[in-house]
């Protein structure tokens, strides 16, 4: 499998995933079908628009390629209409969480590989796979009024950083891109999914005699 194939089979089901948690979410808030098109396709390529735009990649990557779109719609709709089913086996909530860490582990890679194939410093190309990660479900949790999974104690951005960090760590050293980007969001995804299981987060300030 060549490096170019697997980025862009990454980007289709970090779009999709993420879309799909977007279509759970607005179940979850009892939104229509076309909120629930909204809501995914931002979910699904709102951070990677805010990478294009950073790294002066224009036009954003799902104008010339709208089979991005078609993909979001699609994911979309699937959360959407399978929510009764994934509430009767589990919670929404469960499989909204678990859909938005993969498509997070993947998009950190994304991102980090686009900063890097722009030319930007290692520490621009970590910023812009956070960003990835963290944009498009930052504006779906915003437009529903949910408090962002990014906002919250638990470990979100710091998995999407080391995952992206791995990323150009593996790329400085010249390692197989296959192997890196697999690798890389593994790592994400494992510490994401730790803190998703164990509830490991960060310690977060409290108002003295709460």
């Amino acid at each position: 499998m060549s490096v170019e194939f697997l980025f862009s089979l990454l980007d289709f089901c970090g779009v999709g995933l993420f879309a799909f948690s977007g279509g759970m979410l607005a179940a979850r808030k009892e939104l229509d079908p076309f909120g629930a098109t909204i809501v995914g396709a931002v979910a699904g390529m709102g951070g990677g628009t805010l990478r294009d735009i950073l790294l002066g990649q224009l036009p954003v990557y799902w104008v010339s390629a709208p089979q991005y779109l078609w993909m979001a719609l699609a994911g979309a709709l699937i959360g959407y209409y399978i929510s009764d089913w994934a509430q009767a086996v589990s919670t929404r909530r469960a499989f909204l969480t678990w859909a938005d860490a993969l498509g997070m582990s993947v998009f950190c890679v994304l991102g980090a590989q686009a900063g890097l194939d722009a030319g930007a410093h290692w520490s621009i190309a970590m910023l812009t796979g956070v960003m990835s990660a963290a944009f498009g479900g930052l504006i779906r949790d915003i437009i529903v009024n949910d408090i962002p999974l990014v906002l919250r104690a638990e470990i979100y951005a710091l998995a999407a950083m080391a995952g992206a960090g791995a990323y150009i760590l593996a790329w400085h050293f010249n390692l197989d891109g296959s192997i890196a980007a697999v690798s890389s969001a593994t790592l994400a995804f494992v510490l994401r999914g730790c803190a998703i299981r164990y509830n490991w987060s960060l310690p977060s300030m409290a108002l003295k005699g709460q």
